[in-house]
């Protein structure tokens, strides 16, 4: 089922299974609980800003059910960083709770929580190709978190997937394209915004100049393998004060702070980043990473 054109209808009808089918995690409290999960699917190979930007998010007071696998169609998925950071990402849905309430992030390993999804994935590989499970993935939060931010690989499905999280009960969203392919919020230039609140979808684009950063190069963030982009995260993370850090540092501040905005944790885009900011500089997001090691 390669990416064709799928009408909301039909992408929502197939989330709304793979939901009712999904091993649950179930979160008492979803105040400020979000999923920092992208399709993925950009073929661009950089080291992964949504999951570092979860670290980031939970040490700023959101609560984050982190949905994410291995590399399907990527060098690194977020399982497999996960793991070379130290994290063990195959929890029990109980397990999965437990560092959400205490820590403030766990980590929801796709095909422990979506049989179809284990199953897929080995033809995806080969595939090598986008498909309807890319977009899946992102929709099928199995702790229903109603807030987050999701990458997409299309501009077009920026305001596509806005439409059916708004059919999926979703509170706050943010549908997020690079103009340089990224499936996250970019440093090289625009990013097109499909941004679903109070119940209505607006579309935008904003650039790095806006939140006082430069562009930068693609080639500042890409990674050939899970360590590179483990080395990448705890520089960041880190606060190395690096030029070649900077980079990655401020893609990580725009994803962050979007991720703690629809969290509601902070009023505006530019209030997340400067949480975001304050969080890393602290030392709070590298404990955020340090507990769930240590879960």
């Amino acid at each position: 089922m390669r990416i064709k054109g799928e009408t909301v209808d039909e992408i929502t009808a197939a989330a709304t299974v793979m939901r009712a089918l999904s091993t649950k995690v179930t979160i008492e409290d979803k105040t400020h609980l979000i999923d920092t999960c992208g399709t993925g699917g950009d073929g661009i190979q950089t080291f992964n800003v949504s999951t570092v930007s979860a670290f980031v998010a939970a040490a700023a007071g959101a609560k984050v059910a982190k949905h994410g696998g291995r590399s399907v169609s990527s060098t690194c998925g977020s399982a497999d960083v996960l793991e070379a950071l130290g994290v063990n990402v195959n929890l029990t849905p109980e397990q999965v709770a437990n560092c959400v309430n205490t820590i403030g992030i766990g980590f929801m390993f796709a095909p422990n929580h979506h049989s179809a999804m284990k199953h897929s994935a080995p033809i995806r590989r080969e595939l090598g190709v986008r498909t309807l499970f890319n977009l899946l993935g992102p929709l099928t939060n199995p702790a229903n978190a109603k807030r987050q931010v999701m990458g997409v690989f299309r501009e077009d499905l920026t305001l596509s997937l806005a439409k059916v999280l708004q059919n999926l009960g979703s509170e706050h969203v943010l549908v997020v394209h690079g103009k340089d392919g990224m499936d996250e919020i970019s440093f090289t230039g625009d990013t097109a915004i499909a941004e679903l609140k109070d119940g209505k979808i607006s579309q935008y684009t904003i650039n790095p100049a806006q939140f006082g950063f430069n562009c930068h190069d693609l080639s500042s963030i890409q990674i050939h393998n899970a360590e590179q982009s483990k080395a990448m995260i705890l520089d960041v993370l880190n606060a190395k004060n690096d030029a070649k850090i900077s980079a990655a540092r401020e893609i990580v501040l725009m994803n962050a702070g979007a991720a703690i905005y629809v969290s509601g944790v902070a009023e505006s885009l530019q209030a997340g980043i400067n949480l975001a900011a304050s969080v890393i500089d602290n030392g709070q997001a590298l404990a955020k990473l340090n507990a769930l090691k240590a879960a």
